[in-house]
């Protein structure tokens, strides 16, 4: 009885203690409520941290952004924490009720850059790479993504000399890589290698990042050489039971600028025979031009729940030309989906894209003959034979067509039709090893018809034929098959390592086909060729083709990092592609790079990042072809053995080029030494790079003689033997190319220029060592010198213009000198001889640069861009042609170059340093002024609107079309710097337009 007494007693002493202690702690104890939103967009962020600092204990914020957590005693500070916002300490002193606003995390959304296979944090790249956001594209009416590059990467140019709306870039990273085979980048389109530009659209971009040096694509391996280009697409939100609609719309008012200067009628007529005079005056660029008036707008849809974020877009372009009859519309439709599961140790991605584009092309000379033709002819006639023509006037001799009369009697017209597929899962095995797959496939269709009607009556045309229709299809598909294991730790303290290895397989197909046939009883267009009643034979074609390739890769790839001072990494990627000579299917390629940030190793006073970087690294480059190593044939002529018995007709083959079995990728080396910077707390932050690159085994085509020995195509049956050309060509690795270059970037961030105007400045600058061409020939293969680049008919036919010599640099422009003008106007040359010409300067640039500029007044902002490159020269081929009054029905061009006493009265038979002009320019890229209208509307959580400009003026003393590099000579690398006569008119481009987005 006693112990259970005092059991009792015990038991009772301490449930009073218990209670007394409850009572206290319920005294003391208090709740703190309230609402975390998002300062920018001033929605409520669900699923925020808040944290009683110092401490574990916290709780999330609800759908609705709201709160409830209880404090202790000693309790002060709360901290409130979201992925991608900046964290936010709050003393709490008194208050029961706090609300807080999290602002973007700008900085730390930017620290992560696509490095291939993954990312890493900007601070610990020890390659060049490049990367820009949303916020730093250009701004204006853009149909390519490369565009909104342009001026903003250092080593990066990308040229669209001319305005056709349906002109592709020219990219080049690190000038020349190649002339062989692809010296553009190769885009990789969220994880999608080899992607087709098409399948995004500007609006949809949300990062691009470039990968400059070899070290840096060497994880890509034989496709690497010209650089990568990495384009992320926008994602859904990770708030939960977030949502929001952005509708961004504007329209464009698009004017011809830069005319080339000619004489009026009345000026054609003092210095034309009578003869030449028809009486009217007609202003020929006036009647093919027009102001296009386009527009365009995205709507796009993103948001999140539970585990799962979601984007989707539709985009709709309208770009007519400022030549009548061209244009181009294109819709892009995009669906990305990420899920995550198993508590997000499964992530789930999917992207959905289809692009659906339809352009009209017109005549290249019709752009020509508006600038030359008599301006007293007139435009149409009435009369009998101007009514065989559509009542257009037909002007009669050589070279001498009405550019209205071909862009109505002559359609092309293109429809591009490209779907992507990407599917992407990856599972954290342990928190330290992560797998990944990934399928994707591209899927491109090609459709292209033209059309010459039987009223266009232009030398070789469609009258003469009574019509020529043709249609041509070209299908591809790359499918890709990826995965990887990735694995982090740290090894010991401070020690981070990250390692990567992986396979991938890569299939390609092409399919091409195309018909031409003639004698339409009447016009029927290109949709309809069985109502020709001619399918052989002159102005006929029917052919098709089809190509697989396999590539397989395996690669893997370390990074490590030691307490943010001393970073390395190492890559290697092992590829084996059928295209290349049985021979020589599998190459290796390493890099290897390394730096250090000084400034956590040393007190480096206003510096807050000095970090040191080389890397070195090797990449190759696929040849344009999977079937260049192996002897191609070809249709040969159709031999009918009986004239009256079509039974009897054959097509027999015909070898093109020879097998080579030793052909190999073309492979890049390169140096590069590299220093990031940023001082004052990153006010100020930039890099420098200087680079040294050798290629070698450039693939090229070379002619042979038919019968000698082919000694890339031994006898497997008589060793030493080796089989005989058979073909007057073959494929093979026959030089190298050495260059160089210097790069910087500069910004500043936000400069306070005083009465709340902020200035935010970003320069770039890039320095070219031009390539030179090394050890030219391979296998008794001799080209001491390539030459390219014939400027045509009439009378500048017979000698080709660029030579690219041994030893020299790549694009140098060769021809004789202008020795003086006579008092009759006849130019006297220093030789006609194509032998004795000089070198008369390069037409690949010195240099680049680019000069953003963005300032910021209370809901004002203002973009523009400046630009430029120097030290090319470009053969002025309107000049060289039709500067002079040598003939009497071509109207003649008056530049600034121009010479006016005497007049020149001979037509060009040379080229000759008074034509080739420097093309240094600086132009005004694009130039854009926003408001933010201040809005608090429940439904509307951002309203802007804006207007712009792009090209609003170029400054050169070049005197053609457009200044911009010419690298390329209709797709010839090796024939560079000529300005065409059918080059398109360059477009001023007005905008406005407006964003809005609903919550």
């Amino acid at each position: 009885m006693r112990n259970y007494l005092q059991k009792m007693k015990v038991f009772l002493m301490v449930t009073v203690l218990l209670f007394a202690a409850v009572i206290t702690v319920n005294a003391q104890s208090r709740e703190v409520s309230g609402t975390v939103l998002d300062k920018t967009m001033g929605d409520p962020l669900p699923g925020v941290t808040v944290l009683v600092k110092g401490t574990t204990r916290g709780t999330n914020t609800d759908l609705d952004g709201k709160f409830t957590i209880s404090l202790q005693p000693g309790d002060q500070v709360l901290v409130f924490s979201f992925v991608g916002f900046t964290a936010q300490e709050i003393t709490v002193g008194n208050q029961s009720i706090i609300n807080v606003e999290l602002e973007e995390d700008i900085t730390s959304l930017q620290e992560a850059v696509v490095i291939g296979y993954g990312t890493q944090d900007k601070k610990e790249i020890t390659s060049s790479v490049a990367s820009v956001g949303v916020e730093g594209f250009n701004k204006g009416n853009f149909t390519n993504p490369q565009s909104l590059l342009t001026g903003k990467v250092a080593g990066l140019n990308i040229s669209t000399p001319g305005g056709s709306p349906n002109a592709q870039p020219t990219v080049r990273l690190r000038g020349i890589s190649s002339f062989g085979a692809n010296s553009a980048p190769l885009v990789v389109l969220d994880g999608v290698i080899g992607a087709s530009i098409d399948a995004v659209d500007p609006n949809d971009i949300e990062t691009i990042d470039v990968l400059k040096d070899a070290s840096a694509a060497a994880i890509y391996g034989t496709r690497g050489a010209a650089g990568v280009i990495l384009i992320t697409t926008k994602k859904g939100s990770t708030k939960k039971g977030f949502s929001n609609v952005t509708i961004n719309t504007f329209g464009t008012a698009e004017q011809a600028t830069g005319l080339i200067p000619v004489l009026s009628p009345d000026e054609f007529r003092a210095r034309r025979p009578e003869s030449a005079d028809f009486g009217q005056n007609t202003n020929w660029r006036d009647e093919i031009l027009r102001t296009a008036l386009n527009g365009t707008t995205n709507a796009s849809l993103s948001g999140g729940f539970e585990n799962t974020s979601y984007f989707a877009s539709v985009n709709y372009r309208s770009n007519q030309g400022v030549v009548k009859n061209s244009g181009r519309e294109t819709l892009n439709t995009r669906l990305n989906l990420s899920h995550g599961a198993l508590n997000n140790r499964l992530r789930m991605n999917l992207n959905l894209a289809f692009t659906d584009t339809e352009a009209n092309d017109v005549p290249g000379e019709a752009l020509l003959y508006a600038t030359i033709l008599n301006p007293t002819m007139p435009v149409f006639d009435n009369s009998p034979n101007g009514l065989l023509n559509g009542g257009f006037f037909q002007p009669s001799g050589f070279d001498n067509n009405n550019p209205v009369a071909l862009i109505n009697t002559r359609t092309n017209q293109t429809k591009v039709r490209n779907a992507l597929y990407s599917y992407r899962a990856e599972y954290d095995i342990t928190d330290d090893l992560i797998v990944s797959a990934q399928f994707s496939q591209d899927v491109l269709n090609t459709l292209n018809g033209q059309y010459s009607s039987r009223l266009d009556g232009a030398p070789g045309g469609g009258r003469a034929n009574n019509g020529i229709a043709q249609q041509n299809t070209f299908d591809r598909t790359n499918t890709i098959i990826s995965g990887n294991l990735r694995y982090e730790k740290e090894i010991v303290n401070g020690l981070n390592m990250s390692l990567l290895g992986g396979v991938e397989t890569q299939l390609s197909s092409e399919r091409a086909f195309g018909v031409q046939a003639r004698q339409f009883l009447y016009d029927q267009g290109w949709n309809n060729l069985g109502a020709a009643g001619i399918r052989f034979g002159e102005n006929t074609n029917l052919y098709s083709n089809a190509t697989k390739s396999t590539l397989n890769s395996v690669f893997g790839r370390a990074n490590f990092n030691y307490r943010n001072i001393y970073f390395f990494s190492a890559t290697v990627r092992a590829e084996t592609f059928s295209g290349f000579g049985i021979q020589n299917q599998t190459g290796y390629f390493p890099a290897f790079s390394a730096g250090v940030d000084l400034t956590q190793i040393f007190d480096m006073g206003p510096f807050n990042q000095f970090k040191l970087r080389s890397s070195f690294g090797i990449v190759g480059q696929l040849p344009a072809s999977p079937t260049l190593a192996i002897g191609i044939y070809q249709n040969g002529n159709r031999i009918q053995l009986d004239p009256t018995d079509l039974n009897t007709a054959w097509v027999a083959p015909r070898q093109n080029t020879n097998p080579n079995q030793f052909l190999q990728w073309e492979t890049t080396r390169e140096i590069t030494f590299g220093l990031d910077y940023a001082l004052f707390n990153g006010k100020i932050s930039g890099s420098m790079d200087y680079y040294r690159r050798n290629l070698q085994d450039l693939l090229f085509e070379v002619g042979v003689n038919v019968g000698q020995p082919n000694p890339f195509n031994p006898r497997a049956d008589q060793p030493g033997q080796f089989f005989p050309y058979t073909a007057g060509s073959i494929w093979a690795n026959i030089a190298g190319l050495n260059s160089a270059g210097f790069e910087f970037l500069m910004t500043a961030d936000r400069i306070n220029l005083g009465g709340g105007v902020t200035w935010t400045p970003t320069a770039i600058f890039t320095i070219y060592q031009r390539a030179r061409i090394q050890d030219i020939g391979a296998g008794g293969l001799t080209l001491p010198e390539i030459r390219r680049g014939v400027p045509g008919a009439p009378g500048v036919n017979n000698a080709q213009v660029i030579r690219n010599i041994e030893g020299e640099r790549v694009g140098d422009i060769y021809g004789p000198r202008l020795e003086g003008i006579l008092d009759d106007g006849r130019t006297v040359l220093s030789t006609e001889s194509p032998d004795e010409f000089e070198r008369l300067g390069n037409a690949l640039p010195t240099g680049d640069f680019g000069f953003t500029n963005q300032f910021n007044y209370k809901n004002w902002d203002l973009n523009f861009l400046l630009r430029g490159s120097w030290g090319h020269q470009m053969l002025n081929s309107f000049r060289l042609f039709y500067e002079g009054d040598g003939n009497a029905t071509w109207n003649s061009v008056i530049t600034s170059n121009t010479p006016t006493d005497p007049v020149i009265s001979n037509a060009p038979s040379q080229i000759s340093d008074f034509y080739i002009e420097r093309g240094d320019f600086v132009r005004l890229d694009n130039l854009q002024l926003g408001y933010t209208v201040p809005t608090k509307s429940p439904l509307i959580s951002n309203l802007r609107f804006y207007a712009g400009v792009q090209n609003l003026f170029t400054i050169s003393s070049f005197t053609g079309v457009d200044p911009e590099v010419r690298w390329t000579d209709g797709g010839d690398q090796l024939a560079p710097g000529i300005e065409r006569r059918d080059t398109y008119f360059i477009p001023r481009i007005w905008t406005t337009g407006l964003t809005i987005t609903f919550k």
